[in-house]
């Protein structure tokens, strides 16, 4: 069951500590709350702020905390403590973006006056600023691969990558909406960036190539988030879902919904538990359902023996009705295969020596219902040289038969355009084929002449009922009983 905290106001952004026990840092409105995993009270609150903090972020080891505000300025918290350690000051709007650098010596920012600025933590002072972007930046995030990396959203509808060793950006990406947040896989060369109804994942490595392009919210998506294995992307929109994508085929694994519009969205570095803000300002909190370990399953206790004896002296007698026990169907392997469409498994099922030599009429069927799904050329195909070898001896045996022959001839047909491109190649198969051939042409001589031994026979009942017809016209005047005397001596 989710747990619902109410705070001031809109959670705007929610990060969880990188080391254990993973508490979470939540910011709404003009106060960060620092809450523990399983607590519904803040466990520490940093409310030094004139106006609305925003984008409240751990740095890799947990220790520092670094938050942006209304007023341009940003502030640097140590966690066990309440006044900030630094203030950097710098921009002349609201910074809405704040992140450390993966060094741990710098944050990147960016505010609503365009820019995105580097900073140096111990000196407090500024390193660069970058006036690249033309409406608010509004997202970012940092390089977990290159320490001088980081990247920055716009409602330019443009993601830039940066580096700290550049006077301007590397890389720029089209995202084609305003965008809202952004993400770079850990192993830095992916980059997954939402804005409008879209989520998108570009290859940095290929110069921002768009690898695939996401439309499952009917809302803008506001927020981004993989766990800890990078196997799942999570995305939240303001139409109130969450979505789960998984990252090999990014198709949508799972969903959840929630009351009002989702502004923010984290996930616990072991998967345990999920947070999402929304604009009510209510914080929902789910956590994993522990595995229960029923140790009263494992050791079940063994019915008596009295259980196994009872009945079994017992004798029928004249007025009871005796029910048998029903019989079991045990399907063949070939069947069961044939049931879940694996087409070349059932017929290498059937291929085996005992079925071929004992009962090749259910090696026939098989070939025969394959061929009627239209799977048969798919389930011949692909073969080594020891299966061809095997198919072939057994086609040119049975081919002969005539209860055998219509379906055979098929495939037989069918192996042979399949592989005529590789005749030549096997001494063995190329012996195989020659054995076919030499069936055939067995059976087709055998065919003419059976064709001419009937073709005698036709003739010599055509002379036959000639004189018979002759013999009646002759004494047909000496009345039925000559006729009937006619037809006996015939």
């Amino acid at each position: 069951t989710p747990v619902q905290i109410k705070e001031f106001g809109a959670v705007s952004k929610i990060d969880f500590s990188p080391v254990p026990p993973y508490n979470y840092a939540v910011t709404a409105s003009s106060r960060i709350h620092i809450y523990g995993r399983y607590s519904q009270e803040p466990i520490k609150t940093f409310s030094r702020f004139r106006d609305a903090a925003y984008c409240a972020t751990y740095r890799d080891d947990g220790r520092l905390l670094a938050a942006g505000s209304e007023d341009g300025g940003i502030r640097l918290f140590d966690v066990s403590g309440k006044a900030p350690l630094r203030q950097f000051e710098g921009h002349t709007k609201p910074v809405h973006v704040v992140g450390f650098l993966s060094d741990k010596y710098r944050i990147f920012s960016g505010g609503d006056d365009y820019s995105s600025n580097l900073w140096d933590i111990p000196s407090a002072t500024e390193i660069i600023s970058y006036s690249e972007h033309t409406d608010y930046v509004r997202c970012g995030c940092a390089s977990k691969v290159n320490a001088d990396v980081f990247i920055t959203g716009s409602y330019d509808h443009t993601v830039k990558l940066f580096d700290a060793r550049a006077k301007s950006s590397v890389m720029t990406i089209e995202h084609g909406h305003p965008v809202e947040s952004v993400l770079l896989f850990p192993s830095g060369g992916l980059l997954v960036s939402a804005g409008g109804r879209y989520v998108k994942v570009w290859d940095v490595l290929k110069g921002g190539q768009l690898l695939v392009s996401l439309k499952n919210h009917h809302k803008t998506v506001t927020c981004l988030c993989l766990n800890s294995s990078g196997q799942r992307l999570l995305s939240g929109s303001l139409d109130r879902h969450v979505k789960i994508y998984s990252t090999t085929s990014y198709k949508v694994v799972h969903s959840f919904n929630y009351a009002t519009s989702i502004l923010s969205l984290a996930l616990s570095p072991e998967d345990e538990t999920i947070v999402v803000g929304m604009t009510n300002g209510v914080l929902n909190v789910k956590h994993r359902k522990p595995e229960e370990k029923n140790e009263k399953s494992q050791k079940k206790r063994q019915p008596a023996y009295r259980t196994y004896v009872k009945g079994r002296t017992y004798m029928p007698k004249q007025e009871d009705f005796c029910v048998s026990k029903p019989v079991k169907r045990v399907l063949r392997k070939y069947d069961k295969l044939l049931r879940s469409f694996q087409s070349s498994k059932a017929l290498d099922a059937v291929l085996e020596p005992p079925i071929m030599l004992h009962t090749p009429e259910v090696t026939v069927a098989v070939m025969q219902e394959l061929h009627r799904r239209g799977t048969l050329r798919s389930a011949l195909a692909g073969r080594d040289e020891k299966q061809v070898n095997l198919l072939l001896t057994f086609v040119a045996r049975r081919v002969i038969e005539p209860r055998f022959t219509p379906v055979l001839v098929t495939v037989a047909d069918m192996i042979t355009d399949i592989y005529q491109p590789v005749v030549g190649q096997s001494a063995i198969v190329d012996k195989q084929f020659l054995k076919l051939q030499e069936a055939i042409g067995k059976e087709i001589d055998y065919q003419e002449e059976l064709l001419e031994v009937l073709g005698m026979m036709d003739t010599l009942f055509a002379t036959f009922t000639k004189k018979r017809d002759t013999c009646l016209e002759e004494n047909k005047s000496n009345g039925l009983t000559e006729i009937i005397e006619t037809n006996r001596n015939y």
